[in-house]
């Protein structure tokens, strides 16, 4: 793991101020990176980054930032702003997404339209403003797009989720195939079923317990089970890996259909 050590690197990870992507910041910043936190509950915010910061003794290290990936102005600033305060970010985590549930038939026109400019579109305008800067610069980085085993195989009532997942999968792939000439690479880390905030009442549910049940290793992931991955990722340990998509989820895609 010692290519895993982040010193004097610069991660910006957007969704950071709740579940999988506030995980990841303090993974990121425990390892030494500074760390910029992307979301829109600035005040939330400010008061996760000065915890994070405090548990790693670099306060200044680790710092929130207002930006919503729908408004590509937005991304742009806030951008401009970590490049201020921290430093180009060398490691960016797309992690910011949203979701839909219900039947596909009765999915309203403007609720797919917001899942889709959240978690596609605002992939693509978070990495597009992260390579500019890097190419800038003239500084290698890498980026990690969060997809989700739903972008490689589906369950019913997501329709808008599934959809955007998969298409970040194969988003990943093509800005990969094109930076790679910048020495930007661009992976993603495809999760199974972990509980947050979010989804844990419904895991708790007997329809939860189902799918749980579905699950080769009969579990769903705990929040650590992220951090090799993405360390991984982040990292010089993956300098020759490009375009690539890593699942997480304890086997769920290839249990028996």
């Amino acid at each position: 793991m010692d290519d895993c050590n982040l010193q004097g690197r610069t991660a910006l990870v957007t969704g950071g101020f709740s579940g999988l992507g506030l995980h990841f910041a303090r993974v990121l910043a425990t390892r030494g990176a500074r760390v910029a936190l992307i979301g829109r509950r600035i005040e939330l915010g400010r008061e996760l980054a000065e915890t994070i910061g405090k548990v790693t003794a670099r306060p200044q290290d680790v710092r929130a930032y207002q930006a919503d990936v729908t408004q590509a102005a937005s991304v742009d600033s806030a951008f401009a702003q970590v490049a201020a305060d921290l430093g180009v970010p060398n490691i960016v985590v797309n992690n910011a997404g949203t979701v839909v549930r219900g039947p596909s038939m009765d999915l309203a026109d403007d609720d797919w339209s917001a899942v889709v400019d959240v978690n596609l579109s605002g992939v693509f305008r978070v990495a597009q403003a992260a390579a500019r800067e890097m190419v800038r610069v003239g500084q290698p980085g890498s980026i990690i797009n969060i997809a989700s085993i739903l972008g490689l195989r589906v369950r019913p009532q997501v329709a808008a989720y599934a959809t955007s997942k998969a298409a970040v999968v194969q988003l990943t792939k093509a800005l990969a195939l094109e930076w790679a000439v910048h020495g930007i690479r661009v992976n993603a880390i495809a999760p199974g079923y972990f509980e947050t905030d979010i989804n844990r009442e419904f895991l708790r549910s007997p329809a939860g317990q189902a799918l749980v049940a579905r699950v080769p290793q009969k579990r769903v992931g705990q929040l650590s089970d992220l951090d090799g991955p993405l360390l991984l990722l982040a990292s010089d340990a993956s300098t020759y890996m490009t375009g690539t998509v890593i699942p997480v989820d304890g086997g769920h895609l290839v249990n028996s259909l």
